[in-house]
């Protein structure tokens, strides 16, 4: 349904965007000649010497080309829209066909010393936030990787879920906020920084009282002047006097004027889409409670709504620009003293609303996470919201069908699993057979369980824990740290972890690898006691099938797992399904076999 949503839309868009540019060189040919004809028109009016008609000519040659202007301006956010439109419609069928995802894959929040997010595969290339994110904000990424890092706790993530279901439901309006925001993706400036930056800028005011009268009432004196001396007598040349007195008024103080439009160049279009997407949530009837409480705090001290404000900013930001166009730039700021105009009205608003726009980037950050949560559940329509367990000291696991989200659906392997057994999971068999996914599958299911979203199961049940793991253990050059100091450091900091906060869970893959098997197989065996002496909860993977008897020692903390091989034909096939009880087939000896290397039994 979802493929067939985004393949329509790529259809559809690509047809509008071709209309739409053929309108805007239509208009950008119109402006051209605008400037042409009115530079010729002038130039044989000048001949003349009528002073009346030179400036109606330049009146009307600045009409038509500004209003040429701001109609192109509109054909171009148009489509700017619909090519925004494409790209995430684009996207989404390329992920959906396993493809990269344009959004950020959350590199730049890579920790080797996190609990869990580098064995878990949560950051980076190929990772789980490269699969979910659709943030297009540098705040709205940073509210999802907090998700990612840290569990919430239960009332937030019932919240969170209930707000996630909204968005899933209306996949129209997620790809109508996708677009609203998807200007700011390839940018590299921070919008709520810089903002902030320009607001809190002391240096930046402007003028006095005198200049805020004269201002507003420059254009009616110099319009005063033209119909007097249309009407009555000729006062033309103070006019034009005056008219020149303002241009180098506005000359003179170009470089205060300059500081203004170049800290904020270029920014207008950017607010005018940013409004568009607070727009579209303000316009939104949300029935969860999350949506609306968010939704509720997009509101300025005055009556004006947000989204009309930023739009009103990103205006004033546009006129200022026109001051570029040196023709256009110098009959404004004759007749109405536009620089000053457009300044002033800047300061004002900054007075008015800076604290309110600064405060939404915030908003809309939990919304672009939610939004990327939405998008999940709906694309992927046979997963489900995970039950949240109230107690994580009695609590267990139980999960029907779960897979890893990040391996494709066609190769995935589902798998059932119950802990109210036990509290330790030992997970016996030789590698490749599936061990090591499987503790992945857990771990990475629970981090979207905690943050709120669908997970890769027909079921999953779990309380809200401390993930632990032990996965990736890597020597580290830098710090002069061999193998076995990394696994006896990470050894430390899960002990450590374990025995103060009972509500923790390990993912323990492969433990000492860098010692003997002797040593491996004893201290293996001690950690795993230690684990079950201070009460704690987890899964274990190992090759050493001679753990599997502590089961006889702790019968009712510790449960056997497996993944075997199964050989068909002489062929070795593996099913990558978990059983219970300890492994049986030595299948190292039957791989060795399959490479021409016999092994004496």
């Amino acid at each position: 349904m979802s493929n067939t949503l985004y393949s329509n839309n790529i259809s559809k868009t690509l047809s509008e965007i071709s209309v739409l540019t053929k309108r805007v060189n239509t208009t950008s040919l119109l402006r051209l000649a605008v400037i042409l004809l009115g530079g010729a028109a002038l130039f044989m009016l000048f001949q003349t010497e009528n002073v009346a008609y030179v400036l109606l000519c330049a009146i009307a040659v600045v009409v038509v080309f500004l209003y040429l202007v701001f109609q192109q301006a509109k054909l171009e956010r148009q489509r700017d829209e619909k090519q925004a439109f494409l790209q995430i419609n684009e996207n989404e069928a390329r992920i959906l066909e396993g493809g990269e995802n344009m959004y950020s894959d959350g590199t730049a929040y890579a920790n080797g010393k996190h609990p869990y997010s580098s064995d878990l595969d949560i950051f980076g290339a190929h990772s789980l936030f490269a699969k979910i994110n659709r943030c297009a904000t540098q705040d709205g990424n940073d509210a999802l990787a907090q998700w990612l890092d840290k569990a919430a706790d239960r009332n937030t993530i019932m919240e969170r879920q209930e707000a996630v279901r909204e968005f899933a439901e209306d996949s129209s309006f997620n790809q109508q906020l996708q677009t609203k925001l998807l200007f700011n993706l390839k940018s590299k400036t921070n919008l709520r920084a810089y903002l902030s930056a320009y607001f809190n800028d002391k240096h930046l005011s402007f003028g006095n009282k005198f200049m805020q009268i004269y201002t507003r009432i420059a254009p009616f004196l110099l319009i005063g002047g033209i119909v007097y001396s249309i009407a009555v007598e000729s006062i033309m040349s103070y006019v034009l006097m005056l008219a020149i007195a303002h241009l180098l008024w506005t000359l003179a103080l170009g470089g205060k004027v300059s500081v203004f439009s170049n800290r904020i160049d270029k920014i207008g279009a950017i607010m005018i889409a940013y409004s568009g997407a607070i727009e579209a949530i303000e316009k939104r009837d949300f029935q969860a409670k999350r949506n609306q409480h968010l939704q509720q705090q997009l509101k300025t001290k005055s009556d004006t709504p947000l989204s009309e404000a930023l739009n009103q900013l990103g205006k004033l930001i546009d006129k200022l620009d026109v001051r570029n166009n040196m023709l256009v730039g110098a009959i404004l700021n004759m007749f109405m003293l536009w620089d000053f105009r457009q300044v002033q009205a800047i300061v004002n608003w900054k007075k008015d609303y800076a604290g309110d726009t600064l405060e939404a980037f915030t908003v809309m950050a939990d919304f672009e996470a939610l939004l990327s949560l939405g998008v999940l559940a709906y694309n992927q329509s046979g997963w489900s919201f995970p039950e949240i367990l109230d107690d994580a000291q009695n609590g267990r696991i139980v999960t029907k069908d779960i897979e890893h989200p990040l391996i494709i659906s066609n190769r995935s392997v589902a798998n059932t699993y119950d802990a109210n057994a036990h509290r330790v999971a030992l997970i016996t068999g030789s590698n490749m057979a599936g061990k090591s996914t499987f503790l992945r599958t857990i771990g990475i299911n629970a981090v979207l369980a905690y943050a709120g979203s669908v997970v890769c199961a027909k079921y999953l049940q779990l309380p809200i824990y401390k993930l632990v793991t032990y996965m990736r253990i890597k020597d580290d050059l830098n710090e002069s740290t061999s193998t076995f100091k990394a696994e006896l450091d990470r050894m430390k900091f899960i002990l450590g972890v374990v025995e103060v906060a009972k509500d923790s869970f390990f993912l323990i893959d492969e433990m000492l690898r860098g010692t003997n098997s002797v040593d491996k197989y004893l201290g293996s065996k001690a950690v795993i006691k230690k684990l079950i002496a201070l009460d704690g909860k987890g899964m274990v993977a190992t090759h050493d099938l001679q753990l599997s008897k502590l089961s006889d020692e702790y019968p009712n903390d510790l449960a056997n797992y497996h993944f075997d091989i199964q050989i068909q034909d002489g062929e070795m096939l593996f099913d990558y399904k978990l059983k219970s009880g300890e492994c049986k087939i030595f299948n190292a000896s039957m791989l060795l076999r399959g490479i021409g290397v016999e092994v004496d039994a």
